[in-house]
């Protein structure tokens, strides 16, 4: 399949300067140069064939190439900053028998500089993405259930107070039916206890009726169960 070649970024004028070699690891710098007197004044084409970015130096009337520089990666050797301007780059240029050399070249606004950094990031991010799509998909992980493997689930219900509590378990007895406990012998239901204003005497309660032998002991105790009196320094408090 043919791939076509895609224009990322034109600027019509840039500067081409000789540069002295670099003396010293702190970088080049274009304060060396003499910016007065450009070599080659000049229009910049960035363009991408496939995985292949190449900035072209051409003529701004003919199109003619000057020089063009392959970029591999950026930041890197091809294409570095000065440490003393960002409008100024120095760039590694390359003929067609692979000789190489170095130039500097410089914008006359920043911005440009600035869109030239933004199409260099963008281009190496795009392929990026482009290379670990082709990359083989990692092994998943196996989260499905082993057989015998089993998980526990601890549920709560949130009542309308905003307390949590545990679901009731089923079948807790056998003598639970739904949660509750089954009527008292007999068959009859104890009447409501009375109110206070009303309550009988101790001497005078009666049991309830319907209620078989199994509730003697309970009356012979509530007949002699008497409540003691309370100490003299009490009798002003309240009695519960």
């Amino acid at each position: 399949m043919e791939t076509y070649e895609s224009v990322l970024l034109v600027k019509n004028e840039v500067f081409v300067f000789k540069i002295p070699p670099k003396t010293s690891n702190r970088g080049y710098r274009a304060a060396d140069w003499n910016l007065q007197e450009p070599q080659w004044t000049g229009r910049m084409r960035l363009v991408s064939k496939g995985e292949e970015l190449i900035m072209k130096l051409e003529d701004k009337t003919s199109g003619e190439l000057f020089a063009k520089c392959p970029i591999d990666k950026y930041p890197g050797v091809a294409l570095e900053a000065v440490t003393d301007s960002s409008r100024y780059f120095v760039v590694r240029i390359q003929d067609d028998n692979g000789r190489t050399a170095y130039i500097g070249l410089g914008f006359g606004d920043r911005s440009d500089s600035f869109d030239l950094n933004v199409a260099l990031q963008d281009h190496f991010k795009w392929l990026r993405k482009e290379q670990e799509g082709d990359q083989p998909p990692s092994q998943q992980l196996d989260l499905g259930f082993k057989e015998g493997e089993t998980i526990k689930i601890n549920m709560k219900i949130t009542k309308k107070d905003g307390n949590e509590t545990s679901r009731p378990r089923r079948g807790v007895g056998a003598g639970v039916v739904g949660g509750l406990l089954p009527p008292p012998p007999g068959g009859s239901r104890l009447p409501p206890p009375p109110s206070p204003q009303h309550a009988p005497s101790p001497s005078t309660a009666v049991p309830p009726q319907g209620a078989n032998s199994e509730w003697g002991d309970f009356n012979s105790a509530s007949t002699t169960s008497q409540k003691p009196a309370a100490p003299a320094n009490q009798q002003n408090w309240v009695q519960f």
